[in-house]
């Protein structure tokens, strides 16, 4: 927990430059970034407590004393959120010893797959925060179905990134895709730290991606709820999407992401083409076993 913590700090004071805090730059910069005198300075600590504090020992740390770290390091809210989350894994930790969670993925409550049903012209699907696939409708199956391919594990959208080779042409945009899939991934370890399903999951890729185990030692961490992604399905064509994503409360977090294009648009009209291939199809059903560790082979 104590690395986790070191190393996203050490990685934050060396992205930020002395001018955006507006501090001179100086002669003798060994460093890239903020000295370590120069954070403390900002947030309103010693530099002792703030050497403490990046050595990754968060513990006991007031809330006014993250939020002055996090406006020193000029944090987001997606970042702020994973500070205030590494700093509380350590506190809880101090009180009682964790368990690690094994998280089997429960069953979905079938009424979430009726409603996912009832929405017809537009792709719909529902994930979990270990990245895996959980629901989806007629069209978001049809979306996906490159990744519904492999039946021999569930789907899971970093694996499919950074596993698949045919993930390097569903994502036009693959870099961007696959910073946005370890900075989710990333998010997620710091609000569940006990979960071990999503440790295997990191361990997992961390091993057979050199991509991803670059990315993810770059500790960058994001919300993603809302914006436009840009598909290429082997049957319609590109397709320039927008995305919107909700919560759902249920035995655990789940996401509701719905895509949608501008009526009348290119990417509207090949929506429908992808509505009329996918009633043609035989397409597959998202499975909903816990995935196995390891390569599958």
């Amino acid at each position: 927990m104590q690395s986790e913590a070191r190393e996203f700090l050490t990685s934050r004071r060396a992205r930020v430059t002395p001018a955006q805090v507006g501090l001179p730059a100086g002669p003798r910069r060994r460093v890239p970034g903020l000295r370590r005198g120069e954070v403390a300075e900002l947030a309103g600590v010693s530099v002792e407590y703030y050497g403490r504090l990046e050595r990754g020992d968060l513990r006991g740390a007031s809330a006014a004393v993250l939020d002055g770290l996090a406006r020193a390091l000029l944090l987001d809210d997606a970042e702020r959120e994973h500070l205030l989350n590494l700093a509380q894994a350590q506190t809880d930790a101090t009180g009682r010893v964790h368990r690690e969670r094994a998280a089997p993925r429960p069953a979905l409550p079938e009424s979430l797959q009726w409603c996912l049903d009832r929405i017809t012209g537009a792709p719909s699907i529902i994930g979990n925060s270990r990245s895996e696939l959980v629901a989806a409708n007629l069209l978001g199956r049809a979306l996906y179905s490159d990744m519904l391919a492999d039946r021999r594990r569930p789907a899971n959208f970093a694996r499919f990134a950074f596993l698949d080779p045919a993930a390097h042409r569903f994502y036009p945009e693959w870099e961007v895709m696959a910073d946005i899939t370890v900075a989710i991934l990333r998010r997620e370890a710091g609000r569940d730290p006990h979960s071990r399903a999503l440790h295997d999951l990191v361990g997992e890729l961390s091993t057979l991606s050199s991509e991803f185990r670059t990315r993810w030692g770059a500790h960058h961490v994001r919300r993603h709820a809302t914006g436009a992604k840009r598909f290429f399905h082997h049957a319609v064509g590109l397709l320039e999407l927008s995305f919107d994503s909700f919560t759902v409360v249920t035995d655990e977090e789940l996401t509701l992401t719905i895509y949608s294009a501008a009526p009348g648009s290119t990417a509207d009209e090949r929506l429908q083409l992808l509505g009329l291939w996918a009633q043609s199809t035989s397409l597959p059903a998202v499975d909903a076993r816990p995935a196995p560790v390891g390569r599958a082979d």
